[in-house]
């Protein structure tokens, strides 16, 4: 052990410079994946909304947004059949309870189908239903799962594409809140 710490002492300036090179490359790879998402207010979308309780409503973004009024809000984009989503599953299921996500089924089938998924994963979310993608790809996404924080006027002030942690998502929220 002692070894390896003399080896970083004399070698910091090189592990440093991996360091800096791995930070940039994941940078640029989150810009490119993100690189649609609109700047400014994301449009207002029309959908049928899953409630928790299994009901469902025709609303729009606008309208959901309304409810946390003065409040950042989130949005998370996933898909029944994709297992990436599925990691993510306990960690929206952990941010929902404060009522500030929205999630977004996209090419997952009619409301029928999302309803079913929910039911038979136990998941108890606010769902709108995007069967083809079309709102998905409207707020900039063509890849899931992503993540999406809004602040309280509806502009975007974070978004990220593939796996986000807990923390991350709360961070997001967190971020949004300050504009």
């Amino acid at each position: 052990m002692r070894r390896i710490a003399d080896h970083l002492r004399r070698e910091w300036r090189q592990h440093l410079g991996t360091l800096m090179l791995v930070l940039v490359v994941a940078l640029g790879v989150h810009t490119w994946q993100t690189r649609h998402v609109p700047d400014g207010p994301v449009p207002d979308l029309a959908f049928i909304l899953i409630a928790p309780d299994g009901s469902r409503t025709l609303t729009t973004l606008n309208e959901w947004r309304a409810r946390h009024p003065g409040q950042p809000v989130a949005l998370h984009v996933w898909a029944d059949w994709c297992p990436i989503c599925r990691t993510e599953e306990h960690s929206i299921s952990r941010l929902v309870p404060g009522g500030r996500v929205l999630t977004m089924a996209m090419q997952s089938g009619d409301a029928d189908a999302v309803a079913r998924v929910l039911a038979q994963r136990g998941l108890r979310w606010p769902t709108a239903v995007d069967p083809r993608g079309d709102m998905a790809r409207l707020l900039g996404f063509q890849a899931v799962p992503a993540f999406v924080a809004l602040d309280a006027q509806g502009h975007v002030r974070a978004a990220s594409v593939g796996y986000t942690s807990e923390l991350g998502m709360r961070l997001r929220l967190w971020w949004a809140g300050w504009f």
